[in-house]
């Protein structure tokens, strides 16, 4: 089974979650798929303080922080892909899902080992102003993905960065009304299902004929 963790970074239940939520009915379109979904609008989550405790002390969780984002981190290991929204504040993605991204610090193992460069990930900006910032909200949560070794899941001709959405600042019902900005979603719904599918079995096809599968990055 191939797992699909949607992410909304929104502080309210409205837009991006709707939009993250509708990629994820597509990616369960995908046979052998099933999804699961973290809002963090309503969590604490405090930023991170580069303490490196964490390293130091050999934690694949926080330790300088009692917050909420603890109980987040084995949602985020165990998918084989990911599907992350954000409302556009100030042409970039949220406070609150800087905070979630910062406070992945922990899996530097992960990264180190090439645990997660199997993974892969698509990302949906949603806006108030049609060019308000979703493009470079979709290259932020894409920059996400790359420094993490994850790989960032294109649209094709229909989204090439990521889904875009326009909410005329109207919440859920202007997300609806963009009929093209939720067929982005749906595309990359589907698109990060598919590849996720496909790099998880062939991985596994890999590993019986002796192919290595997780390469080691930096710190060899």
């Amino acid at each position: 089974m191939v797992t699909i963790l949607g992410i909304s970074g929104s502080p309210r239940k409205s837009a991006t979650e709707y939009c993250v939520k509708e990629a994820l009915k597509a990616a369960e379109e995908i046979k052998g798929v099933s999804t699961e979904f973290i809002a963090l609008r309503g969590k604490r989550i405090n930023g991170c303080i580069h303490c490196d405790r964490c390293l130091r002390e050999e934690k694949l969780y926080c330790p300088a922080h009692d917050d909420d984002m603890k109980e987040l981190y084995d949602y985020f290991v165990k998918a084989d892909g990911y599907i992350i929204g954000s409302p556009v504040y100030q042409m970039v993605m949220s406070s609150q899902l800087q905070a979630f991204l910062n406070r992945l610090r922990p899996l530097w193992p992960y990264i180190k080992d090439g645990y997660l460069f199997s993974k892969v990930g698509g990302a949906i900006a949603v806006g108030g102003t049609r060019h308000g910032g979703e493009e470079t909200t979709l290259l932020a949560i894409n920059n996400f993905y790359n420094c993490f070794g994850i790989i960032p899941v294109s649209g094709g001709p229909w989204a090439y960065n990521g889904a875009a959405v326009w909410s005329q600042d109207r919440r859920e019902e202007g997300a609806r009304e963009d009929l093209v900005g939720m067929e982005t979603v749906r595309v990359i719904g589907r698109r990060v299902a598919q590849v996720a599918t496909w790099i998880k079995y062939g991985k596994e096809r890999a590993d019986a004929e002796g192919i290595p599968v997780n390469i080691r990055s930096v710190g060899d």
